[in-house]
């Protein structure tokens, strides 16, 4: 699982991309939201993270992770991070919309692949915690249409998925500021951009590879991993992924 450095969330006050004008960052207030949107996002795949031997043991049927299982583990996991519980977020709020859209579609990805999780006699199921991520993602942004965006991206030689390719904004974000030897470790980057449709809160929030993660993405470089990709080569604490959101400015 890909880790982020708790407390390490502070953002870059201005900002040039590919030496284009200066940007002033998000506001406070809409980096408290996408702050919360990646750490239940973080949260959640966690649980499936944690779960992998038992997602893939092929004598075991129901694993016991039902939506309302894993969303119940993710929300524990959220309040020990933030400090904080989602229930007693403003409904009627943009956080408040956006993070039950969020635990919506957590509980409607796992709901959807019980079949394949609770398989008896397949090992590897492929509902690892990239693909579950990504299935949040799509049926989150469903959910909120225009209100908000989330993807989970990278620096483009590690794409594997063409879905998480970074848009020009991303792509740049990481080559500029989030792969510098010098860019503080856990710093979000963050910028207002206009975009079609208006002005939008774009934040990236890093990931860095932790040991679990080596197993499919560390050493030796090019040999297959247990999904059929070749491994990166990379090393603990190296970049591994960025959560890319766009918020409509609050």
């Amino acid at each position: 699982m890909i880790a982020f450095v708790k407390g390490g969330l502070a953002a870059l006050a201005v900002s040039a991309l590919a030496g284009g004008a200066l940007a002033a960052e998000a506001d406070p207030a809409d980096l408290a939201v996408a702050r919360s949107l990646a750490t239940m996002l973080q949260s959640a795949r966690a649980v499936v993270s944690t779960n992998q031997a038992r997602i893939n043991d092929p004598a075991l049927g129901d694993k016991g992770l039902s939506g309302a299982a894993v969303l119940e583990k993710a929300i524990a996991n959220y309040r020990e991070a933030t400090g904080r519980d989602p229930a007693s977020i403003d409904p009627a709020s943009y956080e408040g919309r956006l993070i039950r859209a969020q635990m919506d579609a957590v509980v409607e990805v796992m709901d959807a692949n019980q079949a394949t999780i609770n398989a008896k006699g397949t090992g590897f199921k492929g509902f690892i915690p990239a693909t579950f991520t990504r299935l949040v993602n799509e049926a989150f942004e469903a959910r909120v249409g225009a209100e908000a965006s989330m993807k989970f991206t990278a620096p483009p030689v590690l794409i594997r998925n063409r879905k998480a390719r970074p848009d020009a904004f991303e792509a740049a974000a990481i080559r500029d500021y989030l792969e510098k030897a010098d860019w503080p470790k856990g710093q979000i980057y963050s910028a207002l951009v206009s975009e079609a449709g208006g002005e939008r809160a774009r934040v990236m929030v890093p990931e860095y590879y932790v040991p679990s993660c080596l197993t499919c993405h560390g050493d030796p470089a090019g040999e297959l991993d247990v999904t059929g990709y070749p491994k990166e080569g990379a090393h603990e604490g190296d970049l591994g992924g960025v959560i890319s959101i766009g918020l409509i400015p609050q």
